[in-house]
């Protein structure tokens, strides 16, 4: 007597070996592979992006970051396999919500802490990154025996995860630093990548309800998570303000995110101040000084000088040093952030600061890489080279002060021409400072060593490089400067004696001892 037939359920069919025609309802668990596999990475650039932005970047920092996230995804694998088969789907789904709020949360969370409470910040900044980790580690393993329960043929089934687990991370890695970041700023990036787990979760605990004995209290809990994270949504740019604003102290007159930096203007009384990834940058109060003696020592000393080229220095504020000079004829600035070259240049109290110097018809603005635009650029011709770039403090910045971009500068000067180079601080970073000095010497160069007083970032470094030897200070300066003189320019080019060189490499593109020397340097200078 054949078996009484009964009506196929769903959970019959998810029994059955899957076929072409059946094959679409397995795709929302390959939606989701993609999606977490976005969303894994997405917190793991938010954390290190904040970490450099809050503490300043750090080869050091970044690495033990992706360090700590790769080694609690092995951690969250291996606890995978304690789930019961029977809750596997339920407890991907509880995974996902966790993941989506506490991913969600995490940067405004530190923002908080960095600002209001500090010294816990960096016990807070790894707790959450392992903890976010472990549960990102479990998904995959997760999601993998979920599509085996519902006889995915294993071959197919690797294939199929590993090809969206990449393609998610791809998406994500080109997403991220332009759209979301400049777009959204790093809170509310992590609340929409928040967003997409827990609103998997809450499909997946839909789409498969019937699955799940407790599919109603999943469903109740994925609802709340997503409420919590829309809210979150609408007020994290409020609370990162409050938390920036705490941050810096004065009041914050302009923020911007960019894909290369993150950018803060700050104001008190007469007091100005732009910070560059929360590193300051100056201060109306001093910046004359800086700049005054980044560029008037060695553009005196050139009588014949008209053509002058600028290496970073967006803010205008060195061309407009430059242009003093009455006998300049062209100045170009190489500045890599368009957001940069356009505040100063656009915005009237901007400008103001700069004389206007990047609306003057002798200046022209480009926005490149400086080693990339100097390897195309046309050979020599440039009578002053200013290489006004960020510190050293990581990679991408330390071969902007490398031998070969050295070389590079040298076969773009004119004859007689000379380079001006801002060094960092001979009195913190003496290592930092003198490895520069190391390097212009190593490119072929001689070298000019000087420092000065800016109140706002102690004794300053600079160093004058030639391709012939000789620089003599100049007998004479332009009228109208606040700080230098000839007494003080005398003064700038004698280092005391707990100031002498200490022996150091020069920094090549493949050891990158500079910024070794730069994070040593500052490191002891950190209570």
């Amino acid at each position: 007597m054949p078996p009484q037939s009964r009506p196929a359920t769903e959970s019959d069919d998810d029994a059955t070996p899957c076929t072409d025609a059946g094959e679409p309802r397995h795709h929302g668990l390959i939606v989701a592979v993609f999606v977490v596999a976005s969303c894994g990475l997405a917190y793991e650039l938010i954390a290190g992006a904040l970490a450099s932005y809050l503490l300043g970047e750090s080869v050091l920092r970044f690495s033990t970051i992706i360090g700590a996230y790769l080694f609690a995804m092995g951690i969250g694998s291996h606890l995978s396999k304690y789930v019961a088969e029977r809750a596997v789907l339920a407890r991907f789904i509880d995974i996902e919500l966790m993941v989506g709020l506490l991913g969600g949360l995490s940067a405004c969370a530190l923002f908080l802490i960095y600002a209001w409470a500090g010294s816990p910040f960096r016990v807070s900044l790894y707790a959450i990154v392992l903890l976010i980790g472990v549960l990102v580690g479990m998904e995959i393993p997760l999601v993998m025996r979920l599509l085996h329960q519902r006889k995915q043929a294993f071959e197919a089934l690797v294939s199929r995860v590993l090809t969206f687990d990449y393609l998610g991370a791809l998406a994500v890695s080109l997403l991220f630093p332009l759209v979301f970041a400049p777009l959204l700023g790093l809170a509310r990036t992590a609340v929409v990548f928040g967003l997409l787990n827990a609103g998997i979760g809450l499909w997946l605990a839909h789409r498969y309800r019937t699955e799940l004995p407790q599919a109603r209290a999943l469903i109740l809990r994925g609802r709340i998570v997503l409420a919590l994270l829309l809210a979150a949504l609408i007020w994290a740019q409020k609370l990162t303000d409050a938390a920036e604003a705490g941050l810096y102290g004065d009041s914050i007159v302009h923020r911007e995110t960019t894909p290369f930096q993150r950018i803060v203007l700050t104001r008190w009384q007469d007091d100005t101040r732009l910070y560059l990834n929360g590193n300051l940058q100056f201060s109306t109060r001093d910046e004359h000084r800086y700049h005054e003696a980044l560029v008037h020592p060695a553009l005196a000393a050139l009588p014949q000088a008209r053509r002058v080229l600028v290496l970073g220095g967006g803010d205008g504020l060195a061309v407009r040093e430059v242009l003093k000079y009455p006998q300049i004829e062209q100045v170009t600035l190489v500045e890599l952030d368009p957001a940069m070259t356009r505040l100063f240049r656009d915005t009237d109290a901007l400008s103001a600061l700069n004389g206007h110097a990047l609306r003057d018809a002798r200046v022209t603005t480009i926005n490149a890489d400086a080693a990339q635009w100097l390897e195309a650029a046309p050979g020599p011709g440039w009578d002053l080279i200013v290489a006004d770039f960020p510190d050293p403090s990581h990679y991408a910045l330390g071969k902007l002060y490398a031998v070969p971009i050295y070389r590079l500068m040298a076969r773009h000067l004119a004859p007689g021409g000379l380079i001006v180079v801002q060094s960092t601080s001979p009195w913190y970073a003496p290592h930092a400072y003198w490895c520069v000095d190391a390097t212009l010497r190593e490119a072929g160069l001689h070298t000019a060593p000087y420092h000065a007083q800016v109140p706002s970032f102690g004794d300053w470094g600079f160093i004058i490089a030639s391709r012939e030897a000789g620089y003599r200070t100049p007998a004479a300066l332009p009228a109208g400067l606040r700080h230098l003189d000839a007494r003080t320019l005398a003064q700038m080019f004698d280092f005391p004696p707990d100031m002498r060189p200490p022996e150091v490499a020069p920094n090549r593109l493949n050891t990158q001892r500079l910024v070794h020397y730069f994070e040593q340097d500052w490191s002891r200078q950190m209570r």
